[in-house]
Protein backbone atom coordinates (compact mmCIF):
# COMPACT_ATOMS: atom_id res chain seq x y z
CA UNK A 1 0.00 0.00 0.00
CA UNK A 2 1.21 3.48 -0.85
CA UNK A 3 0.47 6.53 1.29
CA UNK A 4 -0.73 9.32 -0.98
CA UNK A 5 -1.44 12.99 -0.41
CA UNK A 6 -3.80 14.81 -2.75
CA UNK A 7 -4.55 18.52 -2.92
CA UNK A 8 -8.14 19.52 -3.66
CA UNK A 9 -8.95 22.97 -5.01
CA UNK A 10 -11.95 24.78 -6.44
CA UNK A 11 -12.91 28.36 -7.21
CA UNK A 12 -16.14 27.66 -9.13
CA UNK A 13 -19.08 26.67 -6.89
CA UNK A 14 -16.42 25.92 -4.28
CA UNK A 15 -18.53 24.22 -1.61
CA UNK A 16 -20.25 21.96 -4.14
CA UNK A 17 -17.08 20.80 -5.88
CA UNK A 18 -14.99 20.38 -2.74
CA UNK A 19 -17.75 18.10 -1.40
CA UNK A 20 -17.95 16.20 -4.69
CA UNK A 21 -14.17 15.82 -4.79
CA UNK A 22 -14.06 14.47 -1.24
CA UNK A 23 -16.92 12.06 -1.93
CA UNK A 24 -15.25 10.77 -5.10
CA UNK A 25 -11.88 10.33 -3.37
CA UNK A 26 -13.50 8.48 -0.48
CA UNK A 27 -15.21 6.17 -2.96
CA UNK A 28 -11.93 5.62 -4.83
CA UNK A 29 -9.54 5.32 -1.88
CA UNK A 30 -11.60 4.45 1.17
CA UNK A 31 -10.86 6.17 4.46
CA UNK A 32 -9.43 9.68 4.09
CA UNK A 33 -7.50 11.82 6.53
CA UNK A 34 -8.66 15.35 5.75
CA UNK A 35 -7.06 18.71 6.56
CA UNK A 36 -8.93 21.85 7.43
CA UNK A 37 -10.38 23.90 4.60
CA UNK A 38 -8.48 27.00 3.48
CA UNK A 39 -9.52 30.05 1.46
CA UNK A 40 -6.83 31.64 -0.68
CA UNK A 41 -6.60 34.21 -3.44
CA UNK A 42 -6.01 32.86 -6.93
CA UNK A 43 -2.29 32.50 -7.64
CA UNK A 44 -0.97 33.25 -11.13
CA UNK A 45 -4.18 34.83 -12.46
CA UNK A 46 -7.03 37.15 -11.52
CA UNK A 47 -10.00 35.12 -10.44
CA UNK A 48 -12.33 34.14 -7.62
CA UNK A 49 -10.90 32.97 -4.31
CA UNK A 50 -10.10 29.24 -4.05
CA UNK A 51 -11.01 26.70 -1.43
CA UNK A 52 -8.16 24.24 -0.84
CA UNK A 53 -7.42 21.27 1.37
CA UNK A 54 -5.28 18.13 1.41
CA UNK A 55 -6.28 14.53 1.98
CA UNK A 56 -4.14 11.54 2.91
CA UNK A 57 -5.07 7.97 2.05
CA UNK A 58 -3.54 4.56 1.49
CA UNK A 59 -3.94 2.85 -1.86
CA UNK A 60 -2.90 -0.25 -3.72
CA UNK A 61 -3.35 1.58 -7.02
CA UNK A 62 -0.30 2.14 -9.19
CA UNK A 63 0.90 5.71 -9.68
CA UNK A 64 -0.26 5.65 -13.30
CA UNK A 65 -3.74 4.31 -12.45
CA UNK A 66 -4.18 6.77 -9.59
CA UNK A 67 -3.15 9.72 -11.77
CA UNK A 68 -5.64 8.61 -14.42
CA UNK A 69 -8.42 8.16 -11.85
CA UNK A 70 -7.83 11.66 -10.44
CA UNK A 71 -8.09 13.12 -13.93
CA UNK A 72 -11.31 11.19 -14.55
CA UNK A 73 -12.81 12.61 -11.33
CA UNK A 74 -11.88 16.15 -12.41
CA UNK A 75 -13.46 15.68 -15.83
CA UNK A 76 -16.61 14.11 -14.33
CA UNK A 77 -16.95 17.28 -12.25
CA UNK A 78 -16.87 19.79 -15.04
CA UNK A 79 -13.15 20.31 -15.50
CA UNK A 80 -12.41 21.45 -19.04
CA UNK A 81 -10.02 18.90 -20.59
CA UNK A 82 -7.90 21.59 -22.25
CA UNK A 83 -8.00 24.16 -19.42
CA UNK A 84 -4.92 26.36 -19.17
CA UNK A 85 -2.84 26.09 -16.00
CA UNK A 86 -3.79 29.42 -14.43
CA UNK A 87 -7.57 29.60 -14.80
CA UNK A 88 -10.75 29.02 -12.76
CA UNK A 89 -11.47 25.41 -11.75
CA UNK A 90 -14.55 23.46 -10.73
CA UNK A 91 -12.28 20.78 -9.29
CA UNK A 92 -8.52 20.46 -9.25
CA UNK A 93 -6.99 17.26 -7.84
CA UNK A 94 -3.21 17.30 -7.63
CA UNK A 95 -1.25 14.29 -6.47
CA UNK A 96 1.35 15.81 -4.16
CA UNK A 97 3.09 12.68 -2.89
CA UNK A 98 2.99 8.96 -3.60
CA UNK A 99 5.03 7.45 -0.76
CA UNK A 100 8.48 8.98 -1.26
CA UNK A 101 8.54 8.54 -5.05
CA UNK A 102 10.53 11.14 -6.97
CA UNK A 103 9.63 11.32 -10.68
CA UNK A 104 8.47 13.54 -13.52
CA UNK A 105 6.27 11.03 -15.33
CA UNK A 106 3.32 10.40 -15.31
CA UNK A 107 3.24 13.36 -12.87
CA UNK A 108 5.83 15.43 -11.07
CA UNK A 109 6.49 14.01 -7.60
CA UNK A 110 6.92 15.48 -5.15
CA UNK A 111 4.76 18.26 -6.55
CA UNK A 112 6.76 21.48 -6.88
CA UNK A 113 3.91 23.59 -5.45
CA UNK A 114 4.37 21.99 -2.00
CA UNK A 115 7.14 24.39 -1.02
CA UNK A 116 5.87 27.37 -3.02
CA UNK A 117 2.20 27.79 -2.10
CA UNK A 118 0.69 28.27 1.35
CA UNK A 119 -2.58 26.69 0.18
CA UNK A 120 -0.69 23.42 -0.41
CA UNK A 121 1.91 23.49 2.36
CA UNK A 122 -0.30 24.50 5.30
CA UNK A 123 -2.90 21.73 4.83
CA UNK A 124 -0.16 19.22 3.99
CA UNK A 125 1.66 20.12 7.20
CA UNK A 126 -1.61 19.52 9.02
CA UNK A 127 -2.03 15.92 7.75
CA UNK A 128 1.64 14.98 7.29
CA UNK A 129 3.47 17.22 9.76
CA UNK A 130 6.27 14.86 10.75
CA UNK A 131 6.61 13.25 7.30
CA UNK A 132 9.73 14.44 5.48
CA UNK A 133 9.87 15.93 2.01
CA UNK A 134 11.62 13.34 -0.20
CA UNK A 135 14.04 15.88 -1.71
CA UNK A 136 14.98 18.31 1.06
CA UNK A 137 14.29 15.83 3.90
CA UNK A 138 12.63 18.46 6.10
CA UNK A 139 9.36 17.68 7.91
CA UNK A 140 6.35 19.45 6.42
CA UNK A 141 5.59 21.08 9.78
CA UNK A 142 9.08 22.63 9.73
CA UNK A 143 8.65 23.75 6.12
CA UNK A 144 5.39 25.45 7.10
CA UNK A 145 6.98 27.12 10.15
CA UNK A 146 9.75 28.49 7.90
CA UNK A 147 7.37 29.58 5.11
CA UNK A 148 7.03 33.33 4.45
CA UNK A 149 3.42 33.66 5.52
CA UNK A 150 3.25 37.26 4.34
CA UNK A 151 3.69 36.12 0.72
CA UNK A 152 0.11 34.82 0.27
CA UNK A 153 -3.20 35.63 1.92
CA UNK A 154 -4.78 32.47 3.30
CA UNK A 155 -7.29 31.74 6.02
CA UNK A 156 -8.37 28.55 7.73
CA UNK A 157 -12.09 27.68 7.60
CA UNK A 158 -14.21 24.95 9.15
CA UNK A 159 -14.89 21.94 6.94
CA UNK A 160 -18.35 20.42 7.23
CA UNK A 161 -17.78 17.27 5.12
CA UNK A 162 -18.10 13.92 6.84
CA UNK A 163 -17.10 10.63 5.25
CA UNK A 164 -20.04 8.34 4.51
Amino acid sequence: MARVYISIGSNVEREKYVQKGLDALAELLGELRVSSLYACEAVGFEGPEFYNLVVAADTGMSLLNLSSALRDIELANGRCPDAVKYSPRTLDLDLLLYDDVVCDDPVQLPRDEITKNAFVLWPLAEVAGSHKHPLNHKPYQQLWQDFDKSSQKIKQLPLTWTQK
